[in-house]
């Protein structure tokens, strides 16, 4: 057990190097964007649960191994998501990594993104931040997610239910992250350049 923390450095470089590179989308801006952004997630859902439920199957120690990758495999398939969500709401261009960030991380913890997005009135403002500060809001939800999946690892000793339970966490946590995006998006959203 006492290689159980080693994740969390994994994690928040992890972490930090996806939003580092937002991905380009294909998708098209719509006048009515919400019935293509819910398509695009349920699609990103299903296709998160089959790839976190199939590298959650090995047993034992075998499983600990597949972790990270299972982890890294669903964020860069949500990050892909939050993308194309951005594109047909047409916000894709002004997509950033702070709103990557948010999207992807703010149902971990909410406290975490006060100062980088702050809703005012019907309008959402997103304070552009140095590498430094996205790097450490990305080791706290390292923290955070080390903690999660310490408690949550009995479920990778168990093989086949363990594998249903974890595709089912990744297919909500997925939805969770559409979510968060679509309510972003909706918004008329204002970035400005933080004074540091």
């Amino acid at each position: 057990m006492a290689d159980t923390p080693a994740p969390k450095p994994q994690l928040s470089d992890a972490i930090f190097d996806l939003v580092l590179q937002v991905p380009s989308s294909q998708e098209q801006a719509l006048e009515q964007p919400a019935q293509r952004a819910h398509a695009i997630s349920r699609t990103a859902a299903r296709n998160a649960s089959l790839i976190a439920s199939s590298l959650s199957l090995p047993p034992g120690f075998l499983g600990w191994l597949t972790v990270l990758p299972e982890l890294v495999g669903v964020w860069k398939l949500q990050a892909q998501m939050v993308s194309d969500i951005a594109a047909v709401y047409g916000k894709q261009k002004t997509l950033g990594r702070e709103q990557m960030l948010y999207c992807l991380f703010k149902h971990v913890s909410a406290q975490l993104f006060r100062d980088v997005v702050v809703r005012v009135g019907e309008r959402v403002v997103v304070q552009q931040t140095s590498l430094k500060i996205l790097q450490s809001v990305a080791q706290q939800v390292g923290i955070k997610l080390t903690k999660t999946i310490i408690s949550k690892s009995a479920a990778r000793f168990v093989p086949l239910l363990g594998a249903v339970g974890v595709g089912a966490y990744a297919y909500f946590d997925t939805l969770q992250v559409a979510k968060t995006a679509v309510a972003l998006f909706e918004q008329d959203l204002i970035i400005e350049e933080k004074s540091l």
